[in-house]
């Protein structure tokens, strides 16, 4: 359908409304979730609320859960309302307050969001988690898979969507090894990392704010976890396509066209 027949079709097209509700790797000025919400038309309604450092557990514990059921008290102004969820960085081991076990915890608190979303008249969609950029050998060292695999799960269970960002967030950053991936970080690399990286395995870095994923926004530096701006167009316009895929209903509300 071309942009001319897109256009024709908006005055009809039903207001809807997108919360997104995850990390910072989904988060405003750090992951892809503006990118996201930038490839849609002007008509839909986006509202990222995904904060940096918080987990499946620390996000409803600190009361932001609350702020999405409020707001999803407003159903009756769209026709729909998706809220996409995405977890699994903080819930890792090592994150004190946040990490979740992968078996008994995490699992269980994706489906209670999935069920309220559910119970309060919304479309849960479920994200698994982007990948982190860290190479071993040449190959991304994917810690992740198994937050992955537990939210696809998770998703079949509930029968709802899954947004499979991780397996293809992680095919495309492998294609373009550890230094072409750089460009998607929300700083560039010093040249010691960049030698270092040519050898195909990915330097440690310094301990720094936005390595811990903290509750602030992190510090403009190098890592391998966060979005720039070329990631966040990126990634976001990689969830646009792929929710175009498994809901196509949804695909005269975004911009489908080259960036």
């Amino acid at each position: 359908m071309g942009a001319s027949s897109l256009l024709a079709q908006r005055p009809s097209l039903p207001p809807i409304r997108f919360i997104l509700v995850g990390d910072s790797t989904v988060a405003p000025r750090n992951g892809w979730g503006d990118g996201f919400c930038a490839d849609l038309i002007p008509e839909v309604t986006c509202l990222n609320l995904a904060k940096n450092g918080r987990s499946s557990s620390s996000y409803r514990a600190e009361g932001s859960w609350d702020k999405v059921m409020e707001l999803l008290k407003g159903n009756s102004d769209f026709f729909a309302t998706y809220v996409l969820i995405q977890f699994g960085h903080n819930d890792q081991p090592g994150k004190p307050g946040r990490s979740t076990d992968l078996t008994t915890e995490f699992p269980v608190n994706m489906r209670h969001y999935v069920d309220e979303v559910r119970a309060a008249g919304g479309k849960p969609i479920l994200v698994t988690p982007l990948t982190r950029r860290i190479f071993k050998d040449g190959k991304v060292n994917d810690d992740l898979e198994p937050w992955a695999a537990a939210t696809r799960k998770a998703a079949a269970l509930a029968r709802v969507p899954v947004l499979d960002l991780h397996t293809e967030s992680l095919a495309l950053v492998e294609k373009m090894g550890a230094v072409g991936s750089n460009v998607f970080a929300v700083a560039q690399p010093t040249p010691e990392v960049v030698a270092k990286e040519e050898s195909g395995t990915s330097p440690p870095l310094p301990k720094s704010p936005s390595a811990v994923e903290p509750k602030g926004a992190p510090t403009p530096v190098f890592d391998y976890t966060h979005l720039g701006e070329v990631g966040c167009r990126e990634f976001g316009r990689m969830v646009i396509l792929e929710l175009a895929g498994v809901v196509p209903d949804l695909g005269p509300y975004m911009r489908l066209g080259a960036f």
